[in-house]
């Protein structure tokens, strides 16, 4: 399975560069996350329990960030068990990209599953993968926002001065939600196939 996505966030570079290597944060913004350690530099260790069609079960898995050029980039590799649910691991790039106001997140996924959760269908999955991205960002916006309030508020400020013609592509710009555990971050996408 390979995804890619991106997510124009209102916080600075920064803010979500320390947000997405902070356990509690991503313990709170991924779906179904019951549990997220440190075990060692860069390494991590987590619990999610997840319902994927039929198939429900918990997964247990790792994560290390490496190739880390703070705050703008690093590379996330996984892999999770699920018992008899099944298996996945891969890796995920995850570049953060500041713009004039806020920052823009991208991430590449590159992920392999297996045992009964390969058999449920790629686009079974695929719909889950992007349903708990879409999640992980709302999640992760909220919490953003109660973290870093005079970011949203001065993105608020500069949406309602922006001309009305320019208003749609604005929203549209602001509207749109993709993503992966640390997060990824991010997180969520490379948790959920992590906890496979």
């Amino acid at each position: 399975m390979d995804m890619q996505g991106s997510r124009q966030l209102a916080i600075t570079q920064q803010q979500s560069w320390d947000a997405l290597n902070d356990p509690e944060v991503l313990k709170s913004c991924i779906p179904g996350c019951e549990k997220i350690e440190v075990t060692g530099e860069n390494q991590f260790s987590m619990g999610v329990a997840l319902k994927i069609g039929p198939l429900a079960a918990k997964f247990s898995g790792k994560i290390v960030l490496s190739d880390m050029v703070p705050p703008s980039s690093y590379t996330l590799s996984f892999e999770g068990q699920g018992g008899p649910a099944g298996f996945g691991k891969g890796s995920a790039k995850v570049e953060l990209t500041p713009l004039a106001q806020g920052h823009m997140l991208n991430y590449t996924v590159h992920a392999t599953v297996g045992g009964k959760i390969a058999q449920v269908g790629q686009r079974l999955i695929d719909g889950v993968a992007k349903s708990m991205a879409e999640d992980f960002f709302k999640r992760f916006d909220a919490a953003m926002q109660l973290r870093h309030p005079e970011a949203y508020a001065a993105q608020a400020e500069n949406a309602s001065a922006t001309p009305a013609a320019q208003a749609p592509q604005a929203a549209r710009a602001a509207a749109v939600p993709r993503w992966a555990w640390v997060a990824g971050g991010v997180f969520l996408l490379v948790l959920w196939l992590a906890l496979r």
